[in-house]
């Protein structure tokens, strides 16, 4: 079964991530959280301890669905610079397969010429990091097989465009009516 692979690094934003993941496993979507630390407990930008599930070097992204970034600083940043994961985003992004970024992630995607020719969003003041991108301001964006979200308010409809994508409309509709989610579309 695929697996939607949600990734934490030092620093990463609480809301956006927490958000995703409870989206995600209530729309049965089998989801795991990926410590890119080498340590399961990874702590947010906000002193929030999360123990994740596996850790980068355990994961077997065959079974990925979807790969998914959350933001928050330095978040982003640790995230960016882990090789590793860039080289998957890179051999997903060639592959045409699904990759999500929120707040000032999609700049991982930016720094890995994976956002070239794509429409993007990310948080207010990290535009410049869309290297390639036609940037764009909506809440949350679909561009091909890349989903962009801006911020920690985007949180719940950026998961429910994932579980549009992995599950059809019908499945996110459902979901966004039963959470009483007014921003959903």
């Amino acid at each position: 079964m695929k697996k939607a692979f949600l990734h934490f690094a030092e620093g990463f934003e609480e809301i956006e991530a927490l958000t995703i993941v409870d989206v995600l496993r209530r729309a049965n979507i089998l989801t795991e959280m990926v410590s890119v630390t080498g340590n399961l407990q990874v702590t947010g930008a906000h002193g929030i301890k999360v123990v994740t599930d596996i850790v980068f070097e355990d994961v077997n992204y065959n079974e990925a669905a979807i790969v998914i970034l959350p933001g928050g600083m330095p978040g982003s940043k640790n995230l960016k610079d882990h090789k590793g994961l860039g080289e998957i985003l890179k051999e997903k992004a060639e592959a045409n397969q699904p990759i999500a970024a929120i707040c000032a992630s999609p700049m991982v995607l930016g720094a890995l010429g994976i956002l070239k020719d794509k429409e993007a969003v990310c948080y207010p003041g990290y535009e410049q990091n869309l290297t390639g991108a036609k940037v764009k301001y909506d809440l949350v964006l679909k561009s091909g097989n890349i989903i962009t979200g801006r911020g920690p308010g985007a949180a719940i409809n950026f998961s429910l465009e994932i579980v549009k994508l992995l599950k059809g409309a019908e499945v996110a509709d459902s979901l966004a009516k039963g959470m009483i989610v007014q921003t959903w579309k």
